[in-house]
């Protein structure tokens, strides 16, 4: 089977040790439109083309993704060959303390991802939202607590805004806690606000940024085209509305039709273009690819190759201007109000 990827980048993982490959094998479609065989050969392909980091989170179709995870990398002995990352935080039952990052919460969550993934530490734990009820000091302590323990190694953030960010970091110097290596924002061509503030945070603090979403849904794989129907099977243009998020939108589809004769001028698909732009964008570690089939991944794979010029950057920054967006992807802000007081969906969104 084709690697897709001539040469795989492994980069440091923030102010950590780490390295990992410049590309993020997620499994958020694992259990709901991926089954386990599929999970399987999505994995295999995955490590054969290089990638040795893999996202999960117990949240995903309550805790099936990590599962299917943990059953992969037993089957193919890859385990300790991952960088493996879950999150906790999001809401897990109707209980209510199901939820949070309260030291109650976190500590049965870390426990039960541990026996989901066949594990016996997570290489990277992610806050998944914010949660502002529970003091940062709570929860970093918790952290600090499971990192001694072993069963955590690395910290990160997902969703956080900056001022929560320099918060963590703050304690993080004043008490000797964990200090945060990564943040998982939502970041693509259709909406580029991370580059307002957190980017350069990122750069100056040296946190690794490992953005979800870098094809916006699919908007920006090219399969929605300005004037058509959705293809058949694809539902983004609903999916993407929900809770109001305008992520499907009229002004998106004007700007996938901007980017994809820059992508053909480069004999690449809009994919596998908007991947590599992400790749290679400052501040940027490893993009999370969120593939439901192992095509999907050689997909992602392939765009490891493509080089993105400072002429391809100059004529990206004229279809969609830096710090700029067209749809409401990143919601920070709106997450951190909302906070687990009301609880956040189950998916992804």
């Amino acid at each position: 089977m084709h690697r897709g990827c001539t040469l795989m980048e492994y980069r440091q993982l923030g102010r950590s040790g780490v390295r990992v490959s410049q590309l993020c094998l997620g499994t958020m479609n694992f259990g709901v439109s991926t089954d386990e065989a599929e999970a399987q050969r999505i994995i295999d392909v995955g490590i054969e083309g290089g990638i040795n980091f893999i996202d999960t989170a117990d949240v995903y179709a309550r805790g099936v993704s990590e599962e299917m995870t943990g059953k992969a990398l037993a089957a193919n002995g890859h385990r300790d060959d991952i960088v493996l990352a879950t999150k906790g935080v999001a809401n897990m039952g109707k209980g209510p303390n199901d939820r949070g990052a309260s030291r109650y919460h976190l500590t049965r969550a870390v426990e039960s991802s541990l026996k989901r993934l066949q594990t016996d530490r997570i290489d990277l734990y992610y806050l998944h939202i914010t949660d502002i009820d529970t003091p940062v000091e709570e929860s970093f302590d918790t952290l600090d607590t499971l990192v001694k323990q072993g069963k955590i190694l690395y910290v990160g953030t997902s969703k956080w805004p900056v001022p929560l960010v320099m918060e963590a970091l703050w304690l993080s110097d004043k008490h000797g806690y964990p200090r945060i290596v990564a943040e998982q924002p939502a970041y693509n061509l259709s909406d580029r606000r991370v580059e307002l503030e957190l980017s350069w945070t990122a750069l100056r603090y040296e946190i690794g940024l490992c953005p979800f979403g870098p094809l916006a849904g699919g908007v920006l794989s090219g399969i929605y085209r300005k004037g058509q129907p959705a293809p058949e099977g694809h539902k983004f243009k609903e999916v993407g509305q929900r809770d109001g998020h305008r992520r499907y939108t009229e002004e998106s589809l004007d700007l996938v039709e901007k980017l994809i004769p820059l992508a053909e001028a480069k004999g690449v698909t809009l994919a596998e273009f908007s991947l590599a732009w992400l790749m290679q964008a400052p501040a940027v570690t490893s993009p999370i690819c969120g593939p439901r089939t192992a095509e999907h991944v050689q997909s992602s794979l392939k765009a490891c190759d493509v080089e993105i010029t400072e002429e391809d950057r100059q004529a990206v920054d004229e279809a969609i201007a830096p710090g700029t967006n067209v749809t409401n992807y990143c919601t920070l802000y709106e997450r951190m109000c909302r906070a687990v007081t009301k609880p956040e969906p189950l998916g992804p969104f």
